[in-house]
């Protein structure tokens, strides 16, 4: 027996496809042409997203082993939103930029929480023993 079905592998697959065309749309234009006065964050942030892009690209072909890329989205979402998100919009200033960062976090949010086989997740990253700190003595392979 398979140890995550199908089923779930497409759903996976699913998560990683959206990631990839959301920020296929809506990071690349502005890391493939920008102009020389984009503030330094938003080049940071630019960078940071389109190398989720392209480990979610690769998370559709090995769909278990870039598991991580969506711990990520799901991590970084939740901090954006309860550290900015919630606050603005308990003081009613989430507008603009803030109220479409944060459809879109908790978007993502939602689409993390059912595409991930939790059971896997736990099994593999929660329960299983981590790696070894230390080799033992002698040569090193």
């Amino acid at each position: 027996m398979a140890e995550v079905s199908i089923f779930r592998l497409y759903l996976l697959r699913s998560g990683y496809l959206i990631i990839v065309v959301g920020l296929a749309l809506m990071i690349w234009p502005g890391i493939v042409s920008h102009g020389d006065d984009v503030p330094h964050m938003n080049t940071a942030v630019r960078s940071l997203l389109g190398g989720v892009s392209v480990l979610a690209l690769v998370g559709l072909r090995y769909p278990l082993k870039m598991l991580p890329v969506l711990l990520f989205e799901l991590v970084w979402k939740i901090i954006w939103v309860l550290a900015f998100g919630l606050p603005l919009w308990s003081k009613q200033l989430l507008t603009g930029d803030f109220a479409e960062t944060m459809f879109n976090c908790v978007f993502g949010i939602a689409v993390v929480l059912v595409v991930v086989p939790w059971g896997y997740v736990f099994r593999h990253y929660v329960k299983a023993p981590g790696e070894r700190w230390r080799g033992a003595a002698g040569p090193q392979t």
